[in-house]
């Protein structure tokens, strides 16, 4: 056997090796025997670097660190699921589930593994990109950081273009190993796994990335292109991502029933301790894909899935303090000071009171022992006093009537719980304010953080989001610590934000009750944000999926004094106003769709993808306010209701006429 076919033999050997031990979890050789294969492999692809090929085995990890990350837009959103906490919140579900669907239907019962989302894409069966969720619609390029991962195949067992969706982890004993290493070093240790896994992907350099043992799990099947037979359903789609070489859920019941579906979620509750890896709950979704496309989606979650989460673990400390600090929307927000307890592999040692009114209502008092608890195993609050544990030491807490920061007299709005600064220019606003604007989901500039913010502040540069846009090198400079070197990464940061599109920036504007789902359509409906701003509170209103709450939060908003000046700077300051997309490709802008049946050839998801690409919007219900409804094969009860409200239906060959204005 010559040296080419050797190297050949022995890549394929490891990669099956690999598959037996971190997929199925059934080794078929020895580590020694294994390492042997690899060092001979390494020491042939040395010998004759022009035969080494990205797939193979010695390639997994990138040999230079990257300098960032790059920006992935998702072919499909990421979608996030609604949450049940208990029983009665599973039969809500399966009764919205079947007033949508009139079929069949079965459920399909999976573990969700506490990681981190991610989205891998494989063309003609070769690895090509990894990204992370992100906002649902962008994520983070660490295709490097997943290749290094051993349970994920660089090349599928059949030649296959596809997307699949799953949670990247680290298993419980890589975890103990990996802090036990850490503090050895005397470095700190990760609070719990999933933190541990997200800092591992989001590793520079992906030779540290491949020192913390991560692992993937898939759970979905996105677009697939090049399969034989279109799964039908969610079984089959994990069936086929197992043949591919894929990890899998070891847990995909199929339930009958909803009743059938919350046992099983009790049964993994009581268990979840005693798996290799962190469950916070499990995962109940629709089988049949035909039901699933029927069903749609609402904002941000499937309508077809819902998360069953555990109840948070609960611990019981002292509280020390209650501190009171000024949020985003001028809330005075209380915040319980504890004696450091662990709760759910966290050590927590503060802790949302909610407001006023709950701490009121509790009779919750500064030494008091209290029950605390992880809301959704994300969030600490309190959840309630122990009396029977009183000394007599304890002190009420006295809720402060003016703002911490400037000493404003604190108001409280009719039929709101939650007190507020009245005071546009208290510091604490416009610190949470820019540090808003500046996050990831906003206007992402790097290297702005917290304490940047307040020390731009401190010293005068800054007073609102628009003076980040005029602040020179020499003011930078003049900050204490701040090195020539960062303060040019941060002056790159701010100029590469000015050409985000409009979504980002109202996003990043702090409009409440508008995330990024609800800047998205009025970015797409408006195309401008001097169109957005001169809206009326109808003009808001009558666009699908924007309620009278949002529609009036947005002409408030642009009301305000400080928000003209506001936005006076940035457009000075050359950010871009608009929704990025070339004029001659707008020709569905300001027209809402509702997509319903089986369309010929592509999935719902690319034909929302290409009603958005053209400036349209596409909504889930079928309303007065619909421009169209494009109706496929097997069209459901939206066909009735747009037929019954006189919404005009069309083709998809209707459809492309548009996008090409031919009609």
């Amino acid at each position: 056997m010559g040296k080419s076919e050797r190297i050949q033999a022995l890549r394929g050997e490891i990669t099956r090796h690999d598959y037996h031990y971190h997929v199925l979890d059934s080794p078929l050789i020895t580590d020694a025997e294994y390492d042997a294969l690899v060092r001979e492999l390494s020491a042939l692809e040395a010998e004759h670097p022009e035969l080494i090929v990205p797939s193979s085995p010695t390639q997994r990890v990138a040999p230079l660190p990257l300098t960032a990350f790059d920006t992935v837009r998702h072919r499909a959103p990421m979608l996030s699921l609604a949450n049940a906490f208990d029983r009665a919140e599973l039969e809500s579900f399966d009764r919205r589930v079947r007033a949508g669907y009139d079929g069949p239907l079965q459920y399909v019962v999976e573990l969700k593994i506490d990681g981190l989302a991610v989205a891998v894409r494989y063309e003609n069966g070769q690895l090509v990109q990894a990204a992370t969720r992100g906002d649902g619609e962008t994520g983070e390029d660490i295709t490097a950081n997943m290749r290094t991962i051993r349970s994920l195949p660089l090349t599928l067992r059949m030649p296959l273009t596809l997307e699949a969706r799953g949670e990247a982890f680290l298993p419980r004993t890589a975890f103990t190993k990996l802090n036990a290493e850490r503090a050895k070093q005397g470095l700190h240790v990760f609070a719990n796994p999933r933190n541990a896994a997200a800092g591992s992907l989001r590793q520079l350099d992906a030779r540290e990335a491949a020192k913390r043992n991560l692992d993937v799990i898939f759970y979905a099947l996105s677009e697939p292109e090049t399969t034989d037979t279109q799964p039908e359903s969610q079984v089959e789609a994990l069936s086929l991502l197992a043949r591919v070489g894929l990890k899998v859920s070891p847990l995909r019941q199929v339930a009958d029933t909803i009743a059938e579906a919350y046992r099983l979620c009790l049964e993994y509750q009581a268990k979840r301790t005693t798996l290799p890896w962190d469950i916070d709950g499990m995962v109940i979704k629709v089988n049949s894909f035909a039901a699933q496309r029927q069903l749609g989606a609402i904002a941000k979650s499937p309508r077809w899935a819902i998360a069953y989460k555990f109840p948070a673990e609960q611990a019981i400390t002292r509280l020390l303090n209650i501190e009171v600090t000024v949020g985003r929307t001028a809330t005075l927000n209380p915040t319980a000071i504890l004696d450091p307890v662990a709760i759910a592999g966290t050590q927590v040692s503060r802790a949302s009171l909610h407001n006023a009114a709950f701490i009121a209502d509790k009779d919750i008092r500064i030494g008091d022992f209290v029950y605390v608890a992880k809301a959704g195993d994300i969030i600490p609050e309190v959840l309630g006093p122990l009396p029977e544990r009183r000394s007599g030491a304890e002190k009420p807490f006295v809720y402060p009537l003016n703002c911490p920061e400037c000493g404003a007299a604190a108001v409280q709005r009719a039929n709101e719980a939650a007190w507020r600064c009245p005071n546009p220019d208290c510091p604490a606003l416009l610190r949470e304010r820019i540090i808003h604007f500046v996050s990831r989901e906003a206007m992402d500039v790097s290297g702005v953080g917290e304490s940047l913010v307040a020390s731009l502040l401190a010293h005068g540069l800054v007073r609102d989001a628009g003076d980040l846009y005029f602040l020179t090198r020499e003011q930078l400079l003049s900050l204490p610590r701040l090195q020539a070197k960062s303060a040019a990464k941060v002056l790159a940061a701010i100029d590469k934000s000015r050409s985000h599109s409009l979504e980002r920036l109202l996003t990043a504007l702090g409009i409440p009750l508008v995330g990024t789902k609800a800047a998205l359509t009025l970015a797409q409906v408006f195309g401008h944000l001097v169109r957005l701003a001169a809206a009326r509170y109808e003009d808001l209103v009558a666009i699908p999926d924007i309620g009278d709450k949002i529609a009036t939060s947005v002409t408030e908003f642009f009301a305000l004094p400080s928000t003209r000046v506001l936005l006076d700077k940035l457009d000075r300051a050359g950010v871009n106003l608009a929704y990025l997309i070339r004029q001659d490709e707008a020709t569905l802008l300001g027209l809402t769709f509702v997509i319903t049946g089986t369309l010929p050839g592509l999935s719902r998801e690319e034909a929302t993808k290409l009603i958005a690409a053209h400036g349209g919007a596409v909504s889930s219900s079928v309303s007065a306010r619909t421009s169209y409804l494009l109706a496929g094969e097997k069209a459901g009860s939206k066909l009735t209701q747009a037929n019954a409200l006189g919404v005009p239906v069309i083709s998809w060959g209707d459809l492309q006429n548009m996008v090409d204005k031919k009609q």
